[in-house]
């Protein structure tokens, strides 16, 4: 059997197994509950009458009462535009009478005058604020989740075979690297399954909130980054993962063997999350291997990127990828038969494989 057919066959045995795994199933659920609540939840929840300023004597405060709308009575124009900039309106009917808001339209304040007047947005924003808030939150969190559950996932498996001594089998039919890509590949197969449905949910949420259909455009570069960013990254964390796990010999130390990698999973996110708004940070993080795959799309996003910076980024990610797939797989072939208790990373590191 070659290396590729043996491969292909762990691939097709981890795919089976994990479309029969309760827990793999519970957070394909848990994902996608999650990908309804951020996109219908918004739409469906009322905030609460909506606060508009106006002159407490005109005709169109009257109006807005009547509407159910919540009025704030001013004394001028400019009174009412202070409230509007600060943020302590939503909206404000002057002279004209004329609609201020911030930066989109308040449709139940039109609708609620006899007229259709003009709206003036005082900041308008090129993107739809949950659009604009929605979607670097969602990158970060799909790699974040993705990386993190399924890699646990990987590790979990592999000490599983050890603790067992099946691998011990297993490696008697098929090289230990067939082994090794036979996971990942099975893993990296789930994810985008995964998240295939999350998109599918995610699209059919967005019509349910009435998303406009323009957003794809603004959002479709950034998403097409993703794409190779995310496979590079998985990739090269699916390989540390199963090198980790290979490190335990009980299920129980899995925990404090990954615990490095899994504070190397967290602190990106956290970083990119907490940091989304320091331009000179998110530079940094785009360029750095384990942020670069939520950084730089969430820059080409808010078009904070020059044309060359994906490509560098990514080739930097290239690089990376390779780097630590060579370590991991030293890692996993240097540990994955020594089954008598916890393997150090230094004898994992020096040991050659022992089932070629």
């Amino acid at each position: 059997m070659s290396t590729f057919a043996a491969a292909r066959l762990v691939a097709e045995r981890e795919i089976k197994v994990k479309l029969r795994d309760k827990t793999f199933l519970f957070s394909t659920a848990f994902f996608l509950l999650i990908a309804v609540a951020s996109t219908v939840l918004p739409a469906l929840l009322d905030g609460g009458p909506t606060t508009v300023a106006a002159a407490s004597s005109s005709p169109s405060a009257e109006a807005l009462r009547d509407a159910g709308l919540e009025v704030r009575a001013v004394a001028s124009d400019a009174e009412a535009e202070r409230l509007v900039r600060d943020g302590d309106v939503e909206a404000a009917v002057v002279a004209g009478p004329r609609v201020l808001a911030l930066e989109d339209a308040p449709g139940d304040v039109v609708q609620a005058l006899s007229t259709a007047p003009p709206v003036q947005l005082l900041e308008p924003s090129s993107l739809d604020p949950f659009v604009e808030f929605i979607v670097p939150f969602a990158l970060a969190f799909v790699f974040f989740m993705t990386s993190f559950a399924f890699g646990l996932q990987i590790a979990q498996s592999v000490t599983e075979e050890k603790q067992s001594r099946i691998v011990e089998i297993l490696v008697s039919s098929v090289p230990v690297r067939a082994l090794l890509t036979g996971k990942v590949a099975a893993m990296t197969l789930l994810a985008f399954g995964q998240i295939a449905l999350i998109a599918v949910v995610s699209y059919v949420g967005m019509q349910i909130a009435e998303v406009d259909a323009g957003v794809v455009g603004q959002i479709g570069p950034a998403i097409a980054w993703f794409l190779p960013f995310f496979v590079l990254g998985f990739v090269m964390l699916a390989t540390l993962w199963a090198g980790v796990g290979a490190l335990a010999a009980r299920q129980e130390d899995v925990g404090g063997v990954s615990t490095p990698l899994q504070m190397a999973v967290m602190i990106p996110f956290f970083a990119v999350v907490f940091l989304s708004d320091n331009a000179t940070a998110m530079k940094v993080l785009s360029y750095l291997p384990l942020s670069s795959p939520v950084a730089m799309p969430i820059r080409l996003f808010n078009d904070e990127a020059a044309g060359w910076e994906p490509i560098a980024s990514l080739a930097l990610l290239t690089v990376a990828a390779v780097i630590f797939l060579a370590v991991g797989a030293r890692i996993y072939e240097g540990s994955l038969l020594r089954t008598n208790g916890r393997t150090p990373v230094s004898i994992a590191w020096r040991s050659r494989a022992l089932v070629d």
